[in-house]
């Protein structure tokens, strides 16, 4: 009762309880710390996802692509236990639509279907890096979700590299060609495409087209010239897909990898100790929302200067939520 009379005194003073001279106090941080390693981050995550998928800007005319990748927190354990990431990004708002965790005694290929599962996929395109370049994986997405995919090919699928290695490229012209200049580099991007009729049958589940992609790339500095070929399959056709599309989806996919880039430098991620509960992974799906926001806003401008812009004003950040 006293507590009480107390608490009721103080409102009628001005004052709310935890208030200091009519002033609210914060939560220190030991109290962020155990709110952020007790949250479910399961439900976090498919909570914001389907926040952002609803916030998104109607789809255009083309075809919506998703690219799927994996990312370690490399300071949140010492090596071997740190917490690993999977997350699905949408390539034409650059908005991270998923996120699930991949357990220590697992690894990316069985959380594959876990983070796409949510999502509907008929008609999209999943672009992936080698490591997803598996039958499992295409027999669901085209069977199971009604969706395309392009994947590229390395050595870790042996007999399927050197089916594509072998194809008669001499003979194949180049039907797509791109130039851009940046970053001390000039790269020049070629690419093949040919239809597997059945004399080039593939050896993967769905597989319709074989794709080359050839990059030079010359060192401004140095004067000096690098070149690497890429390898890719998809499921589309050439009336579905055209190489230009192809292209710019392969490219595409890099956004992903720059979104981790940025939760690196801007947010210094890995340089984080925050090694408690679920912490580190919630931390993670805040940075995914805070750069999803700034994207379907239209930032033009880079995600550290727009962080910058809005730590100035305690009111844009509500605005970005739609608080007002």
């Amino acid at each position: 009762m006293g507590r009480r009379r107390a608490a009721a005194g103080s409102r009628r003073a001005g004052r709310v309880p935890g208030s200091v001279h009519g002033r609210f106090r914060a939560p220190d941080e030991s109290t962020f710390r155990r709110i952020l390693a007790g949250i479910d981050a399961d439900a976090l995550d498919d909570t914001v996802g389907r926040w952002i998928l609803a916030s998104r800007p109607p789809a255009g005319g083309g075809r919506q692509v998703y690219s799927v990748d994996g990312k370690t927190l490399r300071g949140s354990g010492p090596a071997g236990s740190q917490v690993h990431l999977l997350a699905v990004l949408d390539q034409h708002t650059g908005a991270v639509l998923g996120q699930v965790d991949v357990a220590g005694k697992t690894n990316e290929l069985t959380r594959f279907q876990p983070l796409l599962t949510p999502l509907d996929l008929t008609a999209v395109v999943v672009t992936a890096d080698a490591l997803h370049t598996q039958r499992e994986h295409a027999r669901w997405l085209v069977d199971d979700k009604k969706a395309g995919y392009l994947f590229t090919v390395k050595k870790n699928q042996p007999r399927l590299y050197h089916q594509l290695k072998t194809l008669p490229w001499a003979k194949i012209p180049t039907q797509d060609e791109t130039s851009t200049r940046g970053h001390g580099r000039y790269d020049i991007r070629r690419l093949q495409a040919v239809t597997c009729t059945p004399a080039l049958a593939l050896d993967f589940p769905h597989a319709v087209q074989a794709l080359r992609i050839r990059r030079r790339r010359m060192n401004l500095a140095t004067g000096r010239w690098s070149t690497v070929t890429v390898y890719a399959i998809t499921n589309l056709t050439t009336t579905q897909a055209s190489p230009a599309d192809l292209a710019d989806w392969l490219r595409g996919h890099w956004a992903i990898e720059t979104l981790h880039h940025i939760r690196d430098t801007t947010y210094a991620e890995d340089a984080s100790r925050i090694r408690t509960g679920n912490a580190p992974r919630v931390m993670a799906t805040l940075r995914n929302t805070a750069i999803s926001l700034l994207r379907l806003t239209g930032t033009t401008t880079t995600i550290a200067a727009a962080l910058r812009h809005n730590s100035r004003n305690p009111y844009r950040p509500l605005q970005l939520l739609g608080i007002t």
